[in-house]
């Protein structure tokens, strides 16, 4: 009886001539630039510069891939080191192999050094690209389906997978598309913290932490599905265990930052110089000059405001200068007055005690004096 199911590609390469194009490389590239497209438009939306994201992901990249690779290699070493193993095949990435758990690790740390040679803090930059980390593990897992492997139990379920390769131990058959679940619940994932986000505001690595701990819940039971050979630990996988142990760390930390450190980074990429960031300083130089052009101009207005009110207070002078000053007495009119003699002196501000006698001045005395030798003339 035929059942409905998702068929298998018949390869996973194809060929440009000499060069190779296979599958499993393009969902690797597709994700990482899905990656660093979204993590871009975050960093901006946080404050960030344009290019910032890009210019740490050439470090994290690189040490993501290495790391991803070593963990798949340490952990599952009989298929590279074993009797009838090339060694060789431990470098071959496009044949399939990478562990998500050494990936972030290895990849942070060259998120690490990229985010330090900016001079931005880590956690921020991680809570900007989670999203956009685990859509691309959504993509990247695409990759098993074209090489046919990492699959489920047997199943007759009508989304079953259909297994048509034998080599290295396959069984073709039927089996639970668990590439499949993985990059939908990675989608599921990345929308649950964009959504988060928005609505509480995360900061200071949460948003990273809750992705991680959003995988790791869906990775355990993904996992408890797959039947390609694993190492165990009391019955169960060694990923199993992996995924436990992160997502007790990311709890934990999740728990302790919002304590620690409410709330969110209002500054994820603060101005001035740094060892890359040459675009920053030209802005800022040209922000400068601008201003600087700004306050000559305002102070040249001023300047000439200034000059003209000055103007305006000489000029109204000069008019004062010239009209007759109504306050001041006449001089003419004081000579006559001091001739004649009939002005009244001035009083004296102290007022006059009334045991004091106002004697007769010297010159009213002398007119005296005069008078009576005139009437003792006549008499004579």
């Amino acid at each position: 009886m035929d059942i409905a199911y998702i068929p298998s590609p018949s390869h996973g390469v194809v060929h440009l001539g000499p060069i190779p194009l296979r599958g499993y490389a393009f969902c690797i590239i597709i994700g990482v630039f899905v990656a660093v497209w979204l993590g871009n438009k975050r960093w901006i939306a946080r404050g960030g510069r344009p290019g910032t994201v890009a210019d740490i992901a050439v470090w994290a990249v690189p040490f993501g891939l290495v790391g991803g690779r070593l963990y798949h290699v340490i952990t599952d070493y009989e298929l590279y080191f074993s009797d009838g193993r090339d060694w060789v095949d431990a470098f071959k990435v496009w044949q399939g192999g990478l562990g998500i758990w050494g990936a972030i690790a290895l990849g942070a740390v060259g998120a690490w050094i990229g985010c330090r040679r900016r001079g931005i803090p880590l956690p921020a930059w991680a809570d900007a690209l989670a999203p956009g980390i685990v859509f691309a593990q959504a993509i990247g897992r695409w990759g098993n389906w074209f090489n046919q492997e990492l699959y489920g139990k047997a199943t007759d379920v009508p989304w079953a997978l259909h297994i048509t390769s034998a080599t290295d131990g396959r069984v073709p058959g039927y089996y639970h598309p668990t590439f499949l679940y993985e990059s939908l619940w990675c989608v599921g994932v990345g929308l649950l913290v964009i959504w988060a986000d928005r609505r509480f505001t995360l900061g200071h690595g949460r948003a990273f932490a809750l992705y991680v701990a959003a995988y790791c819940v869906g990775r355990g039971w993904i996992e408890y599905m797959r039947v390609d050979d694993a190492h165990h630990i009391l019955g169960l996988r060694l990923n199993d265990w992996t995924a436990m142990v992160v997502f007790l760390l990311a709890v934990i930390y999740i728990v302790v930052s919002a304590r620690l450190r409410p709330g969110r980074e209002e500054v994820v990429e603060p101005d001035g110089d740094t060892p890359d960031g040459d675009a920053v300083a030209l802005d800022k130089k040209a922000d400068d000059k601008a201003d600087d052009k700004a306050d000559d101009k305002a102070d040249s207005k001023a300047d000439a405001e200034a000059a003209e009110t000055t103007d305006t207070k000489s000029d109204a002078k000069k008019s004062d200068a010239k009209k007759p000053d109504a306050k001041k007495p006449d001089a003419k009119k004081l000579d006559a007055k001091t001739d004649t003699g009939s002005d009244e002196p001035a009083q004296s501000k102290e007022p006059v005690k009334p045991s004091e006698s106002v004697k007769p001045s010297e010159s009213e005395e002398s007119v005296g004096s005069a008078k009576g030798e005139a009437e003792s003339a006549k008499k004579v």
